[in-house]
């Protein structure tokens, strides 16, 4: 009998059974493109722009040659902060609900595609800003130590007129000329006021904020920073005060060892801005939505995250910035920053001054809300994303009262609130990209291992080892690479090959081999 043909013991049989698909795979098939985990975005429109701001926003982005939405919601953002508690509107007729037009903002990434410059220029008003109120504030802390000396030389005088009445043995004289001495307040330095701050602990923000009652914005050149720093064990309280610092109208009590106690502050009013990098927002997204510290709607907070794409095209564009754009969009700040607060009817203490909309625009508000809401409650999308849009509640009409605000409306218009509608549809889908990719699989160390395999970088019946030891990007975990080769098996690229260890003993293997297809020869295995 042909000795190929003869009975194998056994043993024998199971070893070569261990290797069997090695010596008889199944002919390789056309190997599949790895899926993109980007949903599409809606594009910028400059319509989206308050009439103030919009020339402005268009000329700092064809000059940086960045997405346009990285200045556009910087400007937003920036308007939105000097605003503050000043005013608020009413988003129904009779009911007291009111929303502070505060708002949050996040633009993402990758290094290179002029997210900081983009922002720092954007808020160039408020710097300027910044720039008169130190101004002013050195004079008025001039004014203020000659004030003082003046108060301690009057102090000194009362003081010695109470002595001579003491001698003479006129000790209640003495006693009422000090009481009224002791009853008068002594001057309080002038704050300075603040419009942005960018590294400070939770208590100095809330003295900051004692200080800038209609609220301030607080500014992260990368929010991955603060995110995580919020997440770890022992910032909770810091943690809330952020959360509460979204609403703009809580107040907050600080007992701190140190910086004294019962310092309270009127109300938490923040907008917060920055960016960040999208592999970093993924890694945030998903360890939000796996119950973690981050599970509790902070990150939905950023209404205005955007994630656009960045085009392939570039030129270069070597021009001085418009600036009849520039001054408008100041004079805009100036005016808005100098706007007085309204008064509250029951205590006559200042108070957020109430806009409403116009009555067309409160109707087509109505239809929106009722669409809004019914969709919100269809458990169609995913909780986190659910969650992130249950936030338009608020961030429609804040957009909206700050566009009428920025093009000086009495009451909201429905131009405004159209353009807010417009802006809502618009974030929905960046929002959509965003969770999308945090919940979905990572395709970045797939995308990584197959771009080493057609490049040559990595040997047909590769191990785990011989790829994540190279310490590639994405690839410098044996996680990684096995999550990486799994998804490219089931695409088609691999063949996953499993030894069982010999009589020898040992552990067992996998080895991967390549589909020849994937390294552009075109044959078959």
């Amino acid at each position: 009998m042909n000795a190929a043909f003869e009975p194998m013991e056994a043993d024998t049989l199971e070893t070569r059974a261990d290797v069997l698909p090695e010596l008889t795979p199944e002919p390789w098939g056309d190997p599949l493109p790895i899926p993109s985990m980007l949903l599409p975005v809606e594009p910028f429109d400059a319509a989206l722009m308050p009439d103030a701001l919009g020339p402005w926003v268009t000329d700092i982005a064809d000059r940086m040659q960045c997405p346009p939405d990285f200045p556009a919601v910087a400007a937003m953002v920036a308007l939105s902060s000097v605003i503050g508690r000043k005013a608020c509107i009413a988003p129904k007729r009779r009911d007291n609900w009111r929303v502070i037009p505060n708002l949050w903002g996040a633009v993402v990434g990758r290094p290179g595609v002029m997210k900081s410059p983009a922002l720092a220029e954007a808020m160039k008003p408020l710097d300027r800003l910044q720039v008169v109120a130190g101004d002013l504030h050195a004079e008025a802390m001039r004014d203020h130590d000659i004030k003082m000396k003046l108060e301690g030389m009057g102090g000194k005088a009362t003081e010695r007129k109470a002595q001579g009445l003491v001698d003479k043995g006129k000790l209640e004289e003495a006693r009422h000329l000090l009481a009224e001495a002791a009853d008068f307040e002594a001057s309080k330095p002038p704050a300075l006021r603040r419009y942005i701050v960018t590294d400070a602990s939770v208590e100095a923000l809330g003295e900051i904020l004692i200080e800038n009652p209609w609220g301030v914005l607080a500014y992260r050149d990368e929010l991955n920073g603060l995110l995580r720093s919020l997440d770890k064990e022992g910032q909770e309280g810091s943690r809330a005060f952020y959360l509460q610092g979204y609403d703009g109208n809580q107040a907050y009590v600080f007992d701190r060892i140190g910086r004294g106690r019962n310092l309270h502050i009127p109300a938490v009013c923040l907008s917060l801005l920055g960016g960040i990098q999208p592999g970093k927002l993924q890694a945030y997204i998903h360890d939000a939505v796996s119950g973690g510290a981050a599970d509790d709607g902070l990150l939905q907070r950023f209404g205005l995250l955007v994630w656009p794409d960045v085009g392939k095209a570039w030129r270069n564009v070597d021009r001085f910035p418009d600036t009849a754009a520039k001054n408008a969009a100041f004079e805009t700040f100036q005016r808005l920053d100098a706007m007085q607060p309204g008064t509250d009817p029951e205590t006559g203490e200042p108070a957020p001054a109430v806009y409403r909309f116009s009555p067309e625009a409160q109707a087509e508000f109505d239809d929106w809300r009722h669409d809004f809401e019914t969709a919100l409650r269809s458990g169609e999308h995913h909780p986190a994303m659910e969650s992130h849009l249950s936030k338009y509640r608020k961030l429609v009409p804040a957009l909206a009262l700050v566009c009428a605000l920025a093009d000086g409306e009495s009451e909201v218009s429905m131009d405004s609130l159209l353009r807010a509608l417009a802006w809502g549809d618009y974030l929905k889908s960046h929002a959509a990209r965003a969770y999308g990719a945090g919940t979905g699989p990572n395709t970045d160390a797939a995308t990584a291992l197959l771009a080493k395999i057609q490049a040559g970088k990595v040997a047909d019946g590769f191990a785990v080892r011989d790829v994540y030891l190279k310490g590639w990007a994405h690839l410098g975990t044996p996680e990684a690479v096995k999550m990486a080769a799994a998804l490219l098996c089931d695409l088609g690229h691999l063949r996953r090959i499993d030894t069982k260890p010999g009589a020898a003993g040992g552990r067992p293997t996998a080895s991967y081999q390549i589909n020849p297809k994937t390294w552009g020869k075109g044959a078959d295995a």
